[in-house]
């Protein structure tokens, strides 16, 4: 889906108090953008906002940054974010993923949220997929140990690719379905993204998995 280009938008996102600029300085001390000690979580490709500002929103005790590249789509996050009041743990950053370890140091991350990411269908292109074992790698380099990523998809060719790239780089498997609105277990507490309500209508089953960061020692070289 070709994304709508809102003039203003990158300006505006770079002089919004709510989008963190030059977050490569926050590396290794991000509690000091949000003045206490609490799990940071992050969702990587937020699209329009929905799914973080309800998380920040219903959970004050964890602290959130939405990160997304594109900002006629992070300007609506942005958006939903004004409107909240007495929110102080959510922000965001205009950002390429792809950089995500000038970010963030060893452990500064306890969770990790992909929601409907691109599936970059060709095959030339799975190292792009945020699922990829490369990008499983990065990810590994910040995340706690014990540490989870949650991914949502509709797309079921790319969800058989993400559980087969976890099983190689060595993440524990701890959920899966490929049919989460009708497992209730995974179910509960489930917070709906744009895409999902849309998918969703349509009588499209969403995919989900849960995945642990491997124990040093289990983890697969995915630098060849």
């Amino acid at each position: 889906m070709r994304l709508r280009n809102i003039p203003g938008a990158r300006e505006e996102m770079l002089v919004n108090p709510y989008v963190i600029q030059h977050p490569e300085t926050y590396k290794g001390r991000w509690k000091e953008v949000f003045g206490n000690d609490h799990a940071l979580h992050l969702e990587i490709g937020m699209g329009k906002g929905k799914f973080i500002t309800t998380l920040a929103s219903k959970h004050p005790e964890i602290n959130y940054i939405g990160i997304e590249k594109y900002s006629s789509a992070l300007i609506k996050g942005v958006e939903k974010r004004e409107a909240m009041e007495d929110c102080k743990n959510l922000f965001f950053l205009r950002f390429d993923a792809e950089y995500i370890n000038q970010v963030y140091g060893p452990g500064e991350v306890e969770r990790i949220y992909l929601n409907f990411s691109d599936p970059w269908p060709k095959a030339r292109h799975a190292r792009r997929r945020l699922t990829s074992p490369e990008f499983l790698r990065r990810y590994e380099q910040m995340l706690l140990p014990g540490g989870v990523l949650e991914f949502k998809t509709d797309n079921q060719e790319l969800f058989t690719f993400s559980l087969e790239s976890a099983e190689y780089a060595g993440w524990k498997l701890l959920e899966a379905t490929r049919d989460l609105h009708h497992q209730d277990t995974m179910l509960l507490d489930n917070v709906m993204t744009e895409y999902e309500e849309k998918f969703s209508a349509m009588g499209q089953p969403i995919c989900k998995m849960i995945i642990q960061v491997p124990e040093i020692g289990r983890r697969a070289d995915t630098s060849k």
